[in-house]
């Protein structure tokens, strides 16, 4: 598995999640809300595929 991301994104990713406020330097709160929200995405992506799969083999 390839867990790497490039410079741009990595950085474009960090400025949005980064909080001078927590002892940590993130807003968990704000990457918690990014990570459902692209887990919901993927979801719904991956409901699409199979309902095309099932038309498929239909």
């Amino acid at each position: 598995m390839n867990l790497e991301v490039d410079k741009k994104t990595f950085d474009e990713i960090a400025k949005v999640i980064h909080s001078d406020n927590s002892p940590v330097g993130i807003d968990a709160k704000k990457t918690h809300i990014l990570i459902l929200n692209a887990l919901s995405n993927l979801n719904k992506k991956m409901d699409r595929i199979e309902a095309q799969l099932k038309e498929l083999n239909n």
